[in-house]
């Protein structure tokens, strides 16, 4: 696929070795326009960046080289790892977001980055279930890619993990008693920022950001018997 290659100056300098690469980071830019994305994902002042810039038309951007780090996923954490930039590539999709007006991505948009995706799990072998969304990574911060986003469509290309469907079961717990199996469950997966035994209130935060990728007409919040479900399945 064609590449326009449009450098940003937001990045480490010092370069990394390619074999360290081992995750995909799916942002959305929470921006009006690309103009103003790429201004700001370019702009040194800003000190923000991705290496990949998708626009709604499909046009794919490179801004930084990938054996230099940039500056997409700031404070992180995914199974033992802390601060994903070391280790990932970052890939923004034009879209206004969730405090703006959070829209459906396009047709173009999602080929595209399904070919910016194939050609990075092929040259770094990456593997499917290190694709993730910045609200994975960093659920108490950030809502990207949201709901909105096609994860089973990803899955379904082999680019990101999914569930196999199985017959729906009540689960006639406590809420107290979910609560422990769904955050052990979701611990296994990789999401971090919660305590096994005790609640927090950053645990709603962390409940959606699940929920929006493997139940997203289904965003509340709460542990209902098929996010625990879900999870289930998941773990396994």
């Amino acid at each position: 696929m064609k590449l326009k290659v449009k450098k940003s100056l937001n990045y480490s300098k010092k370069s990394r070795d390619l074999k360290n690469i081992k995750y995909i980071i799916i942002h959305y830019t929470g921006m009006q326009s690309a103009r103003e994305s790429l201004k700001r994902l370019i702009d040194k002042k800003n000190k923000v960046s991705c290496h990949y810039f998708i626009d709604r038309k499909g046009e794919v951007l490179n801004l930084v080289d990938d054996n230099k780090i940039a500056w997409h996923a700031g404070k992180s954490k995914w199974k033992r790892e802390k601060n994903l930039n070391d280790e990932s590539i970052g890939i923004e999709l034009q879209n206004k977001g969730h405090f703006k007006n959070y829209e459906k991505f396009t047709n173009l948009q999602i080929k595209s980055l399904i070919k910016v995706i194939k050609r990075l799990m092929k040259k770094y072998n990456i593997k499917k279930y290190n694709v993730l969304g910045h609200s994975d990574i960093a659920p108490l911060r950030k809502l990207d890619p949201g709901e909105n986003f096609p994860w089973k469509l990803l899955s379904s290309k082999g680019l990101s993990i999914w569930f196999s469907k199985k017959k729906e079961r009540n689960y006639e717990l406590k809420d107290s008693q979910k609560r422990v199996i769904f955050f052990k469950n979701i611990f296994k997966i990789g999401y971090r920022y919660f305590n096994l035994s005790n609640r927090n209130k950053g645990d709603v935060r962390i409940i959606k950001a699940f929920q929006m990728r493997f139940l997203p007409k289904e965003v509340s919040g709460k542990i209902t018997d098929k996010t625990l479900h879900i999870s289930q399945l998941l773990a396994k």
